[in-house]
């Protein structure tokens, strides 16, 4: 999708369809109002008839107003004369979706009425241009006959701003843009199904990602490496498939040579049987999902790339498949993992614990600034917290904070969860270091605390994303989360 910013008088904008913000009770700012008297009082007319209704993210469609180049007018009403951020990204959702039904191939929308508490014009800009990606996104790759719901014309979304300063707001248009097909990159991956996306895809797929790009190295390792580095928890997992498990290394240079990278490790399990502890059939279908950790990776260094962030990223990519069969560990297996602690596999199907562990410790070796790994892992984190926010566990304070803070400035929000020594008991077994589960209560808050047993040596935070990854229903697929809060906890980082 193209965008570009518009200046100039908004009646003389050409555009399939102009979008304007009215404020509540039949308000209308300066820009409103200027076209109102154009339109001969038509726009007026339409609120005291109560066309628009109440209520924010209300939208009505003029058809060929009067005065105005555009031949579609599109009312979208706000919640109050100064709106706050979540206003705001309401304001522009509802647009956005009543945009994609209009049939128009390039619209743009109106900010010169928009007020938004701590929040400048490049802000609201930028939270426009993802709101529409996020709209007008479609998967319908095995669809014989996508069909007219599915059909997006829309081409072309643009700003349009009589005054501001035309470097910055481009430039937050730009980045908007970049982040958005991060997004997009983490939720294709993610709906992908099991079939098509195995850990050979993966790693076929970072490697595109690097290629023809000098500041991105990409190594994959291969099962006989993870053997000979002692990663047999990793390889525990892979055991009952065919699937060869990938261990995928992206290390993108955008820092000063000597500069500590900041570190993502994403769980890349493409499709979850639960192994020898099958899960229930109804709903495994939705398993297929259970690599949107490793999704939202590859989607935020898809967007580092195009951002050219000043940073040195690492981004390590745990592949696997869980399945059963004859080879397939069982339940009471004892394997040794890489840190050389010992785990007894109480349950097969808590396995993303079992490949991050031994991945947060090969992420040892970079001498991390900090590291983030990003995981579907618990249902009970889905019982926690539904699918608002997600679950995020840390060592580190001030490491918290940040991706708090991010998750608060991108919209892409988290919810600090406790990592109490008390809950370290749980994990006690009577054969080995560990177990690799600790019971019913607790349980993302215990899968958690199995993880730090592996990050002791730097600040670690862990996400959990079974809730908010994805969508189930009529609205099921990949949300491309948490790619926002990744990318701007990384740009917090730039000078």
């Amino acid at each position: 999708m193209d965008h570009a910013l518009k200046g100039g008088k908004p009646e003389n904008l050409r555009c399939d369809c102009l979008i304007l913000p009215v404020g509540p009770d039949r308000t209308l700012g300066a820009t409103a109002k200027h076209l109102n008297e154009l339109a001969g009082g038509q726009i007026e007319r339409a609120l005291s008839r109560g066309d628009l209704g109440k209520g924010a993210g209300r939208t009505l469609l003029l058809a060929e107003p009067t005065g105005l180049r555009t031949p579609r007018l599109l009312l979208v009403q706000t919640a109050k004369q100064h709106m706050d951020a979540a206003d705001f990204r309401k304001l522009v959702r509802a647009a956005a979706a009543a945009l994609v039904n209009t049939g128009a191939r390039d619209a743009a929308l109106c900010l010169d009425d928009i007020a938004v508490t701590d929040r400048d014009p490049g802000w609201c800009a930028a939270e426009a241009v993802l709101a529409v990606h996020e709209e007008t996104y479609r998967f319908h790759d095995y669809l014989s006959e996508p069909g007219e719901t599915l059909k997006v014309d829309l081409a072309s979304f643009n700003i349009h701003q009589s005054s501001v300063a035309r470097a910055s707001l481009n430039r937050a248009i730009k980045d908007a843009a970049a982040i958005a097909e991060g997004v997009a990159t983490a939720r294709t991956l993610g709906n992908l199904p099991g079939n098509v996306c195995h850990p050979t895809y993966l790693a076929a797929e970072a490697r595109k990602l690097g290629q023809g790009e000098k500041r991105m190295t990409v190594r994959v390792l291969e099962e006989k490496q993870l053997q000979n580095l002692g990663m047999g928890a990793f390889l525990s997992v892979t055991a009952g498939t065919e699937q060869p498990a990938k261990l995928i290394v992206m290390e993108y240079r955008g820092g000063a040579q000597k500069a500590k990278p900041l570190v993502l490790v994403g769980k890349g399990i493409t499709f979850d049987t639960g192994g020898i502890s099958i899960k229930p059939g109804a709903g495994m279908d939705e398993m297929k999902f259970d690599m949107c950790g490793a999704a939202s990776v590859f989607g935020t260094m898809k967007a580092v790339v195009a951002l050219g962030l000043p940073l040195n990223v690492v981004a390590l990519v745990a592949a696997a498949e869980n399945m059963p069969s004859g080879s397939a560990s069982r339940p009471g297996d004892i394997v040794k993992t890489m840190s050389g602690q010992t785990v007894e596999i109480l349950n097969t199907d808590a396995e993303g614990r079992m490949v991050l562990c031994d991945t947060l410790t090969y992420a040892e070796r970079y001498k991390p600034q900090a590291v983030v790994d990003v995981a579907t892992l618990t249902g009970a984190c889905v019982i926690a917290l539904g699918n608002h926010a997600s679950g995020l566990f840390s060592n580190d304070d001030t490491l918290c904070t940040e991706l708090l803070q991010a998750g608060e400035n991108s919209g892409d929000r988290a919810w600090r969860m406790p990592l109490w020594e008390d809950y370290q008991q749980q994990l006690r077994s009577n054969f080995a270091d560990m177990a690799n589960v600790g019971g019913r209560e607790a349980g993302s808050v215990t899968a958690a605390c199995f993880l730090s047993r592996f990050t002791r040596n730097y600040r670690w935070a862990h996400l959990d994303v079974a809730g908010s990854a994805w969508l189930t229903g009529a609205k099921k697929g990949a949300t491309g989360r948490p790619v926002r809060l990744l990318v701007e906890w990384l740009r917090s980082h730039v000078n």
